[in-house]
């Protein structure tokens, strides 16, 4: 049997106690992995390396756990030096994902900051390509959303609403306008989206809203860099089994998290890392830009 049909099984695996599910349980923003129940896929023992990011370095922000965490294990697989940015709090989680990516062979950089300062948000960029010697792919995968809301748009405080815009979108433009000192053709900048662009939840009003403008930000920013050879593309996930979930949303809701999607289920973040991998890819993704890639359960991005 090839590896990807044991990497297959060993997924299907992990993925059998999500069809019905998770046990209701809440964190404190912004959550651990080590904490959750049942322990998300990364990819840890499924994902398959084919070196097709050899000799490329990677900046994903929010790289230590959920979705950065599997995207920073599969590129590491396949061949690129990783730095991961997270907060002081999710240090643990940092130091876990970096173990991975030293155990593939390629350097792992630490970079903790909040990017929801400016100077920190373009140091945290400074500092990668210091530690790594460049950047070739920017993953734009941090975010901020707050959902423990009996309404929508009566119950969003400033305060939330500060935080959400601040590390979704000022982030986003700060550390993209950074990372272009050091960005050249061939190379690619990855956005993260959401499902919410598409079908909002009502909780989620402020969030949701950041992520269309994500999407309007990719577009306009593929027009743009385009005659310098810089791809930029998006990932819209669907309900994915990230701290993010358990650290933002009423316990009572996880039982029935992901259950409305055509599939059924919640995905694992280990489902999205081959959308970012081709997308980083100069070589599979060369004449890919300004597209969105859903990875929804079913649920139409378009």
């Amino acid at each position: 049997m090839s590896d990807e049909l044991h990497a297959a099984d060993r997924t299907a695996e992990k993925l059998a106690g999500t069809e019905g599910g998770f046990p209701e349980q809440e964190q404190t923003p912004p959550g651990l992995t080590s904490e959750m129940n049942p322990l998300p896929d990364h990819g840890e023992e499924t994902w398959v390396g084919r070196g097709r990011l050899k000799g490329l370095k990677a900046l994903v922000t929010g790289g230590d756990s959920g979705i950065g965490r599997a995207v920073a294990i599969a590129f590491a697989r396949e061949g690129a030096d990783v730095a991961i940015n997270y907060l002081d709090a999710e240090q643990s989680d940092a130091e876990d994902t970096a173990t991975w990516i030293e155990k593939a062979g390629v350097k792992a950089a630490l970079i903790p900051g909040d990017l929801s300062d400016e100077a920190t948000a373009r140091k945290v960029v400074d500092d990668a390509a210091e530690q790594l010697g460049g950047i070739n792919i920017l993953v734009n995968n941090a975010g901020a959303q707050w959902a423990r809301r009996e309404h929508g748009l009566e119950d969003v405080k400033t305060e939330e609403m500060d935080q959400i815009f601040k590390v979704n979108l000022y982030a986003l433009f700060w550390v993209t306008q950074q990372a272009l000192k050091y960005l050249a053709k061939h190379d690619s900048i990855i956005n993260v989206s959401s499902i919410q662009a598409y079908d909002p939840s009502v909780a989620l009003l402020d969030y949701a809203t950041t992520k269309a403008a994500i999407n309007n930000f990719t577009a306009n920013l593929a027009a743009e860099l385009g005659e310098k050879g810089i791809r930029v593309n998006a990932v819209a996930p669907g309900p994915i089994w990230t701290p993010l979930q358990p650290a933002t949303k009423p316990g009572e809701s996880m039982p029935k998290f992901g259950s409305d999607t055509p599939l059924g289920r919640a995905g694992q973040p280990s489902e999205l890392a081959g959308a970012f991998v081709y997308l980083a890819s100069p070589a599979e993704a060369s004449y890919v830009t300004g597209t969105v890639i859903g990875v929804t359960g079913g649920k139409p991005v378009f």
